[in-house]
């Protein structure tokens, strides 16, 4: 098994995923690749059903029981017990051997709504020191003691009257907040954040975002965001998966994605997101809906919703082209045939914009 570079930690390679349901065989999956770097920071975004928890399910052995791995590989680099650098194929590994040797000590995932996360007989002290017990082997005084450091390390004050509550005495931010600390109980690698922001208000979502990337410079952690909020992804990625039906349809850095996109559907994502100094009174929208993945669709899946679409995709899917050494994008309209499309109009206005404040701002 051999990972792109050194710095690789995670690498998804052509993984395809799908579901057996009472109505027929849903192709959920469609030949994902998907590359995390040590400290970095990626995000995967897109709409709902597009995939994204989904991708990330299958590396933490979450899967359905109604779900098969058809292919792929997910190969993570880690530090085993003995100190030996080793790389394992997480789809291999049988899933109680994933959850005791990977899961929480190496890779620990925060989903959206903490209320499904948390027990609710149990106090929060307990539920931190579970984690610590099971893969520090420590004993209950040291366990206590490291719970309190991390509430602490999270931002909850009063952290030793809050080891004593239940998560229905806690605001949705703290115990958003209880939840990466439970995450970082063990000491991952890596910090996969699936929606960890949307059941929260505006002001506390900010804080929870700034909260992990403080972590993330101090532990040097590699996080993963699965979110359909561009405002995330802006605030906190290094690197970006645009994904829709399956696949991963544009790919780059968070600067070439915001201010370069090539895709259509990446287009639509940003010209949807809401701006201050837009002349227009309304906000645009990608028409139609995703595709039902039960009938897999021949060509590119975007095509009955793209208004730049080509003849060709009705009939093949497009590869993705390569427009920069971290920038590829799966659209027709980057073939050396294809004719000359300019991105909208108002996108392009909002995307000078930013481009001004920023360079303001610097």
């Amino acid at each position: 098994m051999e990972m792109k570079n050194e710095r690789t930690i995670l690498q998804i390679n052509d993984l395809d995923i799908s579901f057996k349901t009472n109505a027929g065989v849903i192709h959920a999956i469609r030949g994902v690749n998907i590359d995390l770097q040590k400290g970095e920071t990626v995000a995967i975004v897109g709409e709902s059903g597009s995939g994204k928890s989904v991708t990330m399910k299958a590396a933490v052995g979450l899967l359905d029981a109604n779900a098969t791995v058809n292919s792929g590989e997910i190969l993570y680099r880690y530090v085993d017990d003995a100190g030996k650098e080793t790389i394992v194929d997480l789809l291999k590994m049988p899933k109680k051997q994933l959850r005791n040797t990977i899961n929480g000590s190496h890779i620990a995932m925060v989903f959206q709504d903490p209320m499904t996360s948390l027990d609710p007989t149990m106090t929060i002290g307990k539920q931190i020191m579970e984690g610590i017990l099971l893969h520090k082997k420590v004993d209950k005084q040291a366990a206590a003691a490291r719970a309190l450091e991390l509430l602490e390390l999270v931002g909850i004050t009063h952290a030793e009257a809050r080891m004593k509550n239940y998560p229905h005495q806690l605001s949705g931010g703290m115990r958003q907040r209880v939840v990466i600390a439970i995450a970082l109980a063990s000491d991952p690698d890596i910090l996969i954040c699936d929606e960890p922001t949307t059941a929260l208000d505006v002001t506390i979502q900010a804080r929870i975002l700034e909260l992990i990337k403080e972590i993330q410079a101090r532990l040097k952690l590699s996080v993963i965001y699965i979110t359909h909020d561009l405002g995330v992804v802006a605030k906190v990625a290094d690197y970006v998966n645009v994904m829709y039906a399956g696949k991963i349809i544009e790919v780059g850095n968070v600067n070439e994605i915001f201010y370069e996109p090539k895709h259509p559907y990446t287009w639509g994502l940003l010209a949807a997101m809401p701006d201050l100094e837009t002349d227009d009174d309304r906000l645009m929208s990608i028409p139609g809906s995703p595709p039902n993945l039960l009938h897999e669709p021949k060509g590119d899946a975007f095509a009955a919703r793209n208004p730049f679409a080509l003849a060709i995709d009705e009939k093949v899917a497009p590869p993705m082209f390569k427009v920069s050494e971290t920038h590829y994008a799966a659209t027709w309209l980057l073939h050396p045939d294809a004719p000359k499309v300019e991105m909208p109009q108002e996108l392009q206005a909002r995307i000078a914009r930013a481009l001004k404040d920023v360079e303001e701002y610097l």
